[in-house]
């Protein structure tokens, strides 16, 4: 069993918490289609990424008002497309395990589109502090998104734990300066630790987490074993 200690918890959404991988990916499909681009690079692109800011360099020569409108077609798209949006394995039970105090969500949706994902796989209520796309100037990779979700639960980034799915979001996590707890939902382990995961785990389910409130820490223990995948340590 590896031992993670650490004060608090900062857990991407998408790809983490709820699975809307193909929602996304029919919106974003929906859109390549209207500008004559390749579906299937264009999701992989966008994954992990504020959608504005994917707009922008998808669309490097158009006006900005053109990335706002596409921005409002993306967002009302993708809450509308909620029909097979769920929690993943062990989500529910993180969210519910871990203090609030301790655990922040940080996610690259908007604030409109993260509660309706939140809402619809019956996280919402148990979800204290977020930080969506709405609070933020500039997305992941860059470390803002996690400075502010350590700074919304009043701890230091360094003595927190990011749980990610994303390079782009692992990044951001490590640029911050917390160390990565990956989980392999998306995409490869090597993709993740290349983008500087500490460690890499099936999903939220491999994770059992438990407060030391003597010592005001959370304990995360992660199974060295699981059948038939095992997690890497960088």
């Amino acid at each position: 069993m590896t031992q993670i200690l650490c004060k608090g918890l900062l857990v991407d959404m998408d790809g983490v918490l709820v699975d809307s991988t193909p929602a996304v990916a029919r919106v974003w499909s929906r859109w390549a289609r209207k500008y004559n681009m390749d579906p299937d690079y264009v999701v992989r692109f966008a994954h992990g990424r504020v959608c504005l800011a994917s707009l922008r360099e998808l669309l490097p020569d158009a006006d900005p008002e053109v990335h706002l409108a596409e921005n409002r077609w993306m967002e009302q798209g993708e809450i509308e497309e909620i029909e097979d949006v769920i929690a993943l394995p062990g989500a529910k039970e993180l969210i519910v395990t871990t203090p609030g105090h301790r655990l922040a969500v940080v996610t690259s949706s908007t604030a409109r589109l993260a509660e309706v994902r939140l809402r619809v796989t019956g996280l919402w209520e148990h979800v204290t502090h977020l930080v969506t796309a709405t609070d933020i100037s500039q997305g992941k990779p860059h470390p803002e998104p996690y400075l502010k979700g350590a700074a919304a639960l009043y701890f230091a980034p360094q003595d927190c734990v990011v749980i990610e799915d994303a390079p782009f979001g692992t990044q951001s996590g490590k640029a911050a300066g917390a160390r990565v707890l990956a989980v392999r939902t998306t995409v490869d382990d090597a993709t993740l630790l290349n983008a500087g995961a500490d460690w890499v785990m099936n999903d939220c389910a491999s994770l059992c987490v438990s407060e030391d409130p003597k010592a005001g820490r959370l304990v995360l223990d992660l199974p060295d074993n699981e059948d038939p995948r095992t997690p890497k340590i960088r």
